[in-house]
């Protein structure tokens, strides 16, 4: 097993790409679903949930093809086509894998009047039960039964009617599932306290240039006008905004001046605002988003939250570069229960670190010392890359498989600003 080895105290200078959003290509991919003619998604990244994604669909009876391979490209080109669907089942082995795979669901259900999904797995970071998606399409006309591991779902007389429904809490994923099912109904769906997400605007984006009809994109109230079938397109993956977010905490806790190249700011104004707060100067330039840091950083107190608050996705990197500010920063983690499995791994690196509940006190240290650690999750691996960056000696972090499925050649992006790191195998 693959693991990252890092030699800290280089300081982060130079451009650095930022790569087609994870969350967003695996919202887009299953977009493809809903119509016999080509989808063509461009900027997609080179990631293992992408590839993972792309089996569940080839097992769904779409074909796909990749283009832009060759050594040093970043991004790809999928070509996905499903003429038909020689299977309604997402199974265990897949679906186990990827938490995403639920969003199959929706739009094999739209598209067949029926789908069985395995129930999903994915990080292990807290209870992350698919009632909401169940229950949106459920309000949109769906029959549904879950038994032995699976949720079965039909569509009286093969076609969704369409229906009305609010989540109680916002739900990103039931957001993208219940919009991706309503578009081909036959009558009208109104979504409230829908996700605002940037990926949920991007997957809106994409299903409107494929004939789809939505009104109130951005917005927490979604109407869906239901279409007879939807047409083949040509969409690009946004810029991740949460692989921006994470060079933009390694570049700060390095002392750094980086620019994330293709960045857009306006979907990442929490993560600029927090990094302001701590210290670090943010620039927007017509290339992207620069990131400065000179002197200590400052402490901050941050709470996730729901799109356009503070994401969850960013706590672990955030957490690591406050281990370096100047004073105590408080923490609070109101999406997820388990989202603290990177603290020990930072302790073991001289992190002062206390947790109570859901709740995180970091107190800054004047440095930190390389050691080995092991990544839990794809965010609290993050973690411990920045954390290396910044710390004395040769950290070595293991399990770096969670990494690759979140970060697109992460190593070679670190390289070319000037990090001291290195993919090395157990042999």
């Amino acid at each position: 097993m693959d693991r990252i080895i890092i030699r800290g105290g280089k300081r982060l200078e130079g451009r650095l790409p930022i790569s087609g959003a994870k969350n967003a290509a695996l919202t887009l991919m299953p977009c493809a679903l809903l119509t016999d003619e080509p989808l063509v998604l461009r900027n997609l990244p080179r990631l293992a949930d992408v590839d993972g994604f792309g089996h569940l669909l080839n097992q769904l009876g779409a074909s796909t093809k990749l283009e832009g391979t060759r050594p040093g490209d970043f991004g790809r080109v999928m070509t996905i086509r499903a003429g038909s669907l020689t299977s309604t089942e997402a199974p265990y082995d897949i679906v186990r894998k990827m938490r995403a795979s639920i969003l199959v669901l929706g739009p094999t259900l739209a598209r067949a009047g029926q789908a069985r999904v395995s129930l999903p797995g994915g990080c292990a970071i807290g209870n992350r039960p698919i009632d909401l998606h169940l229950k949106a399409l459920e309000a949109i006309g769906a029959e549904l039964e879950t038994a032995a591991g699976y949720v079965t779902a039909r569509a009286p007389g093969g076609r969704l009617s369409g229906g009305r429904y609010r989540f109680p809490v916002v739900s990103v994923g039931a957001t993208e599932n219940v919009v991706m099912a309503a578009v081909t109904a036959t009558g009208t769906s109104v979504i409230e306290n829908a996700a605002r997400e940037p990926e949920i605007v991007d997957l809106c984006r994409c299903l409107q240039a494929m004939g789809a009809r939505i009104e109130g994109v951005g917005t927490e109230r979604l109407e869906i006008e239901g279409v007879d079938r939807l047409h083949g397109a040509t969409y690009a993956v946004m810029p991740d905004r949460i692989e921006a977010g994470s060079y933009a905490c390694a570049a700060a806790v390095t002392g750094g001046d980086v620019l994330l190249v293709g960045a857009k700011a306006d979907e990442m104004r929490a993560t600029l605002s927090a990094l302001r707060e701590a210290g670090v100067v943010v620039e927007e330039e017509r290339d992207g988003v620069r990131v400065r840091a000179d002197g200590r950083l400052r402490p901050v107190n941050l709470t996730t939250a729901p799109y356009p608050g503070f994401a969850t996705d960013m706590q672990a990197q955030f957490m690591a570069m406050l281990c370096m500010a100047d004073g105590a920063s408080v923490l609070e983690e109101t999406i997820f229960e388990n989202r603290y499995m990177h603290v020990p791994e930072l302790g073991r690196m001289g992190a002062d670190i206390r947790v109570r509940g859901r709740t995180a006190v970091v107190h800054g240290v004047g440095k930190l010392t390389g050691t080995q650690v092991m990544a839990t999750d794809l965010r609290a691996s993050m973690s411990l890359i920045i954390a290396g960056l910044v710390a004395d000696g040769e950290t070595q972090v293991n399990r770096v498989y969670h990494l690759d499925r979140g970060y697109e050649r992460l190593e070679e992006k670190l390289q070319a600003v000037g990090a001291d790191i290195e993919r090395a195998g157990d042999g």
